[in-house]
């Protein structure tokens, strides 16, 4: 087994940083969570995260954005920062029972509850339910630098290669950051929605009144509602909030299971015997994090992306990379800037960003080639993605209540389900249009797969080479 010199290990460990970072500290901003905190428990889960896996699925836990829907849901709602949290570790303690199931029961019993469908059908939901945010919250704080980010981000996207083009989200934020302070300069400040008080005002793009105080090393501050700090804090539960984040398990399921896949495939080692403990795992990250007031966790595409470009697959650059995280986490200055991100910045990143998840429900149904002329699978999804895109609310009684991504995913989960009750034919049809599915999170032994080794992961595993591990 090859290894690597430590100073490329620590080379290959800060690429993964910056590839992680800028979707690690954005989601806690957007979820109104701390970032420093996210950082740092990004690190601590990630080495618990390879402790579980035994080393052998070389990946990092950064923020999940599966819950930033049902976060908003939770805020606009009055939920606080606690029962975010709290909501979240639930979640994550959900997520943690299902790894242990299949670990020991294997992954088919999950695509047999869950067929790609349904995960397509929940990915889209938890992305385009999201719209309303950027266009109350983020958009009017300062449209014009919004517009700008948005456009770059989209021609870097694009535009750049290699790891340029996977870190174009944090290039863009670093592009925004610099544009509001020179507008500020130039022109001074902006009169607009500001999201700290909470209505119009006139204030400064960038206000860093709270860098200069902070220290430049330490933990991150203790939360204090009152006076707007949001930092280290023990999770308060909320049932009605539980519901509305349960739901983005789904999306960790069919997140996870791709990200093992993938790393299979680009190291030509077998991984899904893996798949349970990488469940339980991330499950068991997003339960540390949120204990301490912290964002769910998640195995990161961006990481993957690192390897497969590097052709380095050693678990010790992941070592590395979880120790510098940590050190960042330890910084209240930086956690200080980072919470200093403009609202005109994340409204054009977000524009994007929740596109891009709602989007990806539909590549899951592209890639497992899910029939939508059976009504099977038509009906269900249609009713569920309209609930939760209106955020459409079932009164249940004066105290509680199901709407927008909970009752969506309920429509579209049972109401599948019913079908295949109902219906014995659309189900055999809708049972063969799965066998692709089975491949993601199994081996199947009674059902042969014909397109086994023809998805996408397969063809960007190809020529990998035997690279370096440890």
């Amino acid at each position: 087994m090859e290894r690597l010199s430590w100073p490329r290990t620590i080379g290959i460990g800060a690429q993964h940083v910056v590839s992680m970072f800028g979707a690690t500290f954005v989601f806690p901003i957007i979820m109104g969570l701390n970032p420093q905190l996210a950082i740092l428990f990004s690190g601590v889960c990630t080495l618990l995260f390879l402790a579980v896996v035994k080393g052998q699925v070389p990946s990092y836990l950064g923020t999940s954005v599966a819950f930033v829907g049902a976060v908003a849901a939770i805020r606009a709602q009055g939920g606080t920062s606690a029962e975010v949290t709290g909501a979240m570790l639930v979640a994550g303690a959900a997520l943690l029972v299902v790894g242990v199931i299949v670990h020991f029961v294997g992954g088919r019993v999950v695509t047999a509850v869950l067929p790609p469908v349904v995960t397509g059908a929940v990915v889209m939901l938890l992305g385009f339910n999201l719209a309303p945010v950027v266009a109350d919250t983020y958009w009017p704080q300062d449209q014009w630098v919004a517009l700008t980010v948005m456009i770059v981000l989209v021609l870097m996207t694009v535009g750049l290669k290699g790891f340029a083009g996977r870190i174009a989200i944090f290039l863009a934020l670093i592009f925004g950051y610099v544009l509001s302070w020179v507008l500020d300069l130039v022109t001074g400040p902006i009169t607009s929605f500001s999201a700290t008080a909470g209505e119009v005002t006139e204030h400064m793009r960038v206000d860093w009144s709270g860098v200069a105080d902070a220290a430049w090393f330490g933990l991150p501050p203790m939360t204090d509602e009152a006076a707007g700090v949001v930092g280290i804090h023990a999770p308060d539960f909320s049932l009605a909030f539980v519901l509305l984040v349960v739901p983005g398990v789904i999306a960790l399921i069919a997140e996870n299971a791709g990200h093992v896949k993938a790393i299979g495939e680009i190291t030509r080692t077998e991984t899904d015997g893996l798949m349970g403990r990488a469940l339980a795992a991330d499950g068991a990250g997003t339960v540390l994090a949120t204990s301490f007031g912290g964002s769910a966790t998640t195995t990161y595409a961006e990481n993957i992306g690192v390897m497969a470009a590097t052709k380095v697959y050693s678990t010790a650059a992941y070592v590395v990379a979880a120790l510098t995280a940590i050190l960042l986490g330890c910084s209240p200055k930086l956690g200080a800037v980072i919470s200093a991100t403009p609202g005109g910045v994340l409204g054009g990143i977000t524009v994007v960003l929740y596109g891009m998840i709602g989007l990806l429900g539909a590549k899951i149904w592209k890639e497992n080639r899910v029939d939508f002329g059976n009504p099977l699978n038509l009906v269900p999804v249609a009713a569920g993605v309209v609930i939760a895109v209106g955020d459409t609310t079932l009164h249940i009684t004066d105290s509680f209540q199901l709407g927008g991504i909970a009752l969506g995913t309920l429509v579209v989960v049972l109401g599948y389900h019913l079908g295949r009750v109902i219906a014995p034919g659309l189900r055999a049809q809708a049972e063969r249009d799965e066998i692709h599915e089975l491949t993601l999170l199994g081996p199947n032994p009674e059902v042969e797969d014909p397109g086994a080794g023809q998805g996408p992961e397969a063809g960007e595993g190809a020529g990998a080479g035997e690279g370096a591990k440890t």
